[in-house]
């Protein structure tokens, strides 16, 4: 007896991107994904892999530990990229921006703290290139779920908040009267080997959304 394999189970094209939420379906898939960022704002974990020491070819005496390298990781723009890719351009820019005025006006969901004066943050910056991250990672993947789309849409909506991040940090730091050392440091934390990570963990969330949303078009077909 053949078995049947999984490519043999196909969701039509398509199809699963293209239903349309009812008003209140739609509002309450906005408020769970802007909970979610919420969440991942506050939320960090480690993540260790295997890396090659500098000093390995200098003939040092090397232990098993050295070859492990531990990063602590706050996955919000992971989940930002699942938000674009789970709810799309225009609800993913509706629970983006649900999260930045709770941040401003509301309550403190913001990772040191909250209200208007969180513009003159350094880090606003990157909360503000959320907003046109959903939108070009939404409107690519729009085209459909593809390797090749969602590496597309990863790379770019990443690379825009990491850009408008690191731009908007110096405008602040240029009014703060902020010197270069201050600066560079201040970038490489926060945009250095952290956006390899984010390039890996969003391409992830994003094929966690795909299939969360064939699920969702499954139940309400």
């Amino acid at each position: 007896m053949s078995g049947v394999k999984g490519d043999d189970i196909k969701v039509p094209k398509r199809k699963y991107d293209d239903f349309r939420l009812t008003f209140w379906g739609g509002a309450l898939l906005v408020v769970l994904c802007t909970f979610l960022m919420i969440i991942s704002t506050f939320y960090e974990f480690s993540l260790s892999h295997f890396i090659l020491p500098a000093e390995v070819f200098k003939g040092t005496a090397h232990f098993p530990k050295d070859f492990v390298y531990t990063y602590k990781i706050i996955p919000q723009i992971p989940a930002v990229m699942f938000t674009a890719a789970f709810l799309g351009k225009r609800y993913g820019l509706a629970s983006v921006i649900l999260y930045l005025i709770l941040g401003l006006f509301c309550i403190p969901v913001f990772a040191l703290g909250g209200g208007p004066g969180y513009l003159l943050e350094y880090g606003f910056g990157y909360l503000i290139g959320y907003i046109p991250a959903v939108f070009f990672a939404g409107s690519i993947i729009k085209s459909g779920f593809s390797c090749r789309n969602i590496a597309q849409a990863v790379l770019v909506g990443v690379f825009t908040i990491h850009i408008i991040g690191i731009f908007y940090m110096i405008f602040i730091a240029a009014i703060r009267h902020e010197g270069w050392n201050f600066i560079s440091s201040w970038i490489l934390y926060q945009s250095g080997i952290k956006v390899l990570y984010d390039f890996a963990l969003s391409f992830a969330a994003m094929f966690v959304a795909r299939y969360l949303k064939i699920i969702l078009w499954l139940y309400m077909k």
